[in-house]
């Protein structure tokens, strides 16, 4: 699927505009389009959105649902995500998201994922 450079251009500045957005409906936007997009690098944008609002729940949606964030089956969306959650200045509130998604997940592999990234913050 190719797009034009006005399209891609549109595209990024509305994703952007979401993220900085501090209406609380925003993150359901930016989840129920952007994360569910077909294209790779909507979803990245997206995901890199949804962590830059540092909110539980924008953080939520890129940690512990399956096929998005940290879970998305592109490991350039997955690392995206990682390296955005990586480079926040405070990252309080991703390590409780991590945390809890560690120990209550019903998922095995989201429970991994989160566990993974949990340590590399740790590190961070």
């Amino acid at each position: 699927m190719t797009v034009d450079k006005k399209t891609a251009k549109n595209v990024t500045n509305i994703i952007e505009g979401l993220g900085m957005n501090s209406n609380p409906e925003t993150i359901s936007i930016l989840e129920d389009v952007g994360t569910n997009s077909k294209v790779d690098a909507i979803r990245e944008m997206t995901s890199r959105a949804l962590v830059r609002k540092n909110e539980h729940d924008a953080l939520k949606v890129v940690i512990t649902n399956k096929g998005k964030g940290i879970n998305d089956m592109s490991t350039i969306v997955a690392m995206s995500t990682i390296n955005e959650l990586l480079s926040l200045s405070d990252k309080s509130e991703a390590m409780r998201v991590l945390s809890d998604t560690v120990e209550m997940h019903t998922d095995e592999e989201v429970r991994d994922n989160a566990r993974s990234v949990k340590a590399l913050m740790a590190l961070s």
